[in-house]
């Protein structure tokens, strides 16, 4: 009762109220039409483009890197596409958390879901590898609408109010697992559960190996072998991205070619492949505004 009240204290200082205006605010936005929606949400991501410098810049750095081919001018058009996604993931975290999911069952595309079936039906559980699209959260949501009962790993947030936020949203559709916490993910597959993981950023050198992601080297985490070997669960990859029409979404079930290879290294670019793949679909829908290639073979070079 103490650590609830301390907890209550803390999370109605003044210094959390911006965030609980924000969480209103897209609290209100979520009961909005959903044309509605996706036009604030692109106008939002035009005014983050504008103001998150740093963000912006990291996004122009990644695109250039990724995506060469495109004149600069494309590269621009893209990278001013990349935030009204963001955007509008920003709606659809709130879509997530609080509309009505008949709605979203009508405008969903599930795609390949049988291999999902089929695995499931073995009783070893499945790990869904994922990637940080901007629908993020509402991929959760549409998963959900299949029936499968889904992990989702995460780290846990700095900031105790949105940690509690993200939490309390994301058990609407799955169990919100904190990575750190091994026995209780080995405890979801062996009950046959889905294991939502997203290997796609980059979280230094430690527990990594480099890997070519777009024809770059990026530090790519080597959790998802380790996590196969827990429990000799299959991996499926779950791509998850709104139509060009904006008509409704689109979710697809495929299988990692050749995984797991038995080496980590090899593991490691087959997974960076398949979400180049999933990227593909959808090239501004992913955030490119994370540093991926922050940590570089070489530690005297810098790209951001």
């Amino acid at each position: 009762m103490k650590y609830q009240k301390l907890t209550l204290k803390c999370f109605l200082h003044p210094k959390n109220w911006l965030i609980w205006f924000s969480i209103g605010l897209l609290r209100a936005c979520s009961s909005l039409p959903y044309s509605w929606g996706l036009s604030i949400g692109k106008q939002l991501g035009r005014l983050l483009h504008k103001v998150m410098r740093k963000r912006r810049h990291i996004t122009e750095i990644n695109i250039s890197l990724c995506f060469p081919e495109l004149s600069p001018a494309e590269q621009q058009q893209r990278v001013i596409e990349v935030f009204e996604n963001n955007g509008i993931g920003l709606i659809e975290t709130g879509w997530a958390y609080w509309k009505d999911t008949e709605f979203f069952r009508k405008i969903t595309e599930f795609r390949n879901f049988e291999l999902l079936d089929l695995h499931l039906k073995k009783g070893n559980g499945v790990i869904l590898l994922g990637w940080h699209f901007s629908c993020l959260d509402l991929a959760g949501l549409l998963f959900s609408l299949h029936g499968a009962p889904c992990s989702t790993l995460y780290r846990k947030h700095d900031i105790p109010l949105l940690e509690w936020f993200f939490t309390r949203g994301r058990k609407r559709f799955s169990y919100p697992l904190e990575r750190s916490k091994t026995r209780q993910m080995l405890r979801a597959m062996r009950n046959n559960h889905c294991i939502w993981f997203a290997p796609d950023q980059d979280l230094g050198r430690k527990g990594t190996v480099f890997a070519p992601f777009f024809d770059i080297p990026a530090a790519t985490t080597i959790a998802t072998s380790k996590m196969h070997k827990l429990n000799n669960s299959p991996l499926l990859k779950l791509d998850c991205w709104r139509k060009a029409d904006n008509s409704g979404y689109i979710l697809e079930i495929s299988e990692v070619e050749g995984f797991p290879s038995g080496s980590e290294a090899i593991d490691a670019a087959k997974i960076n492949k398949a979400i180049e793949q999933g990227i593909q679909k959808a090239p501004t829908q992913y955030m490119w505004v994370h540093k991926r290639f922050k940590t570089r073979p070489d530690k005297s070079v810098k790209i951001y």
